[in-house]
């Protein structure tokens, strides 16, 4: 008899700045064991390790840094162990964020500033489609036309890490337009994450999930 795969542990890290309840029923939904919780050892040893955010820039880095949640995220990191973030929680990877005119340090683990978007509607609140990157394994199985929920202020309009090291898959950046364009998502190696929440955006939002836990 043919054993099932085990499913896959997936720990939402719980550091008081997500919507980590609605994240924890959609990974559930898409298959995967999924635990709230700022333990190390249990974000260390997941399979997966999934870092939401709302509010604040400075508010998220704060609280991550009170958990040690920074710490975390560059270790799993180190040793090529999957993180993926959400909205707020995508933003805080970036060096900087800019608000109110305060810039904040980010976990620097791609270059480029989060900044106030750049439209004549803010914040951007609602669906809208994106323009995923050749080859994407986030948005495999997908339609051009797919819509996201995007709840946010700020975005990244810059990408400008470059990989010249041809052994190295280079960074797969999804763009979305609302006003002008900005970074809706990047697949980095073990680091994935999106601006939108794909808690809140339907069935592609659970796709999107699904393809990510497929790969964990």
């Amino acid at each position: 008899m043919e054993l099932s795969a085990p499913q896959k542990k997936v720990v939402v890290f719980d550091y008081g700045f997500g919507n980590v309840r609605s994240a924890e029923r959609a990974l559930a939904r898409a298959g995967a064991d999924v635990e709230i919780t700022r333990d190390y050892d249990k974000a260390m040893n997941a399979d997966g390790l999934l870092v939401p955010g709302v509010g604040a820039f400075a508010s998220c880095m704060k609280g991550l840094r009170e958990v040690r949640g920074d710490w975390i995220v560059d270790r799993r990191l180190s040793g090529g162990r999957p993180v993926m973030g959400i909205c707020v929680g995508m933003q805080i990877l970036f060096a900087r964020g800019i608000e109110h005119g305060v810039e904040t340090d980010g976990l620097d683990e791609w270059p480029g500033s989060v900044e106030p978007l750049q439209a004549d509607v803010v914040p951007h609140m609602g669906w809208n489609t994106v323009e995923a990157a050749a080859g994407s394994r986030l948005f495999d199985g997908l339609d051009a036309d797919a819509r996201f929920y995007f709840v946010h202020s700020y975005a990244v309009h810059d990408w400008s890490l470059e990989t010249h090291n041809p052994a190295l898959e280079p960074p797969k950046v999804t763009w979305s337009t609302h006003g002008k364009p900005f970074v809706a998502a990047v697949e980095n190696g073990a680091l994935w994450a999106t601006q939108f929440h794909p808690e809140k955006s339907g069935d592609a939002g659970a796709q999107l999930l699904n393809n990510w836990i497929g790969t964990l």
